[in-house]
């Protein structure tokens, strides 16, 4: 303990709102029932104690409880149709926003790392290939030289 005493959480609150109110610190201490250096102390903490730092959330606990409610909904879902339905609720943050705060909740899931293969045309395209040389015999198919042949 040092030479002021500690002070309740009472006594405390009763010092901060008086300060508000403009009271001296004499008044206060006497008041409160401690020493004026107790109140002064008390005063010049609160006048240096830092505010939050850093950048504020863009999300809030609603939005955060949307998030989770769509992916109980139905937890197959992928990456894009979970941002999809995120931001149709009104909620604007980015993807990386989502995939912390989906970690956080404790879901697990990844971000593809490459794009997909095919395209839907390209999908058909080869669909319409494979079905064209489908009745195609051995004969017919050693005539086809591969790309992959072509290189030795």
């Amino acid at each position: 303990m040092g030479k002021t005493a500690d002070l309740t959480v009472v006594q405390k609150t009763t010092i901060d709102t008086l300060h508000k109110e403009g009271k001296t610190q004499k008044v206060i201490a006497k008041e409160v029932g401690c020493s004026q250096s107790s109140v002064s102390k008390r005063i010049n903490r609160e006048a240096k104690r830092r505010k939050r730092c850093g950048r504020k959330r863009c999300t809030n606990n609603r939005d955060n409880r949307t998030l989770e409610r769509i992916v109980k909904q139905n937890p197959f879902k992928n990456v894009g149709e979970i941002h999809k339905e995120w931001t149709a609720a009104g909620v604007s943050a980015s993807r990386t926003t989502k995939h912390r705060r989906l970690q956080d909740m404790g879901f697990s899931y990844r971000i593809p790392c490459v794009k997909t293969l095919l395209n839907n045309r390209q999908r058909q395209k080869r669909l319409a290939w494979a079905k064209d040389k489908k009745d195609w015999t051995a004969a017919e198919w050693s005539k086809v030289m591969f790309s992959d042949e072509s290189k030795l």
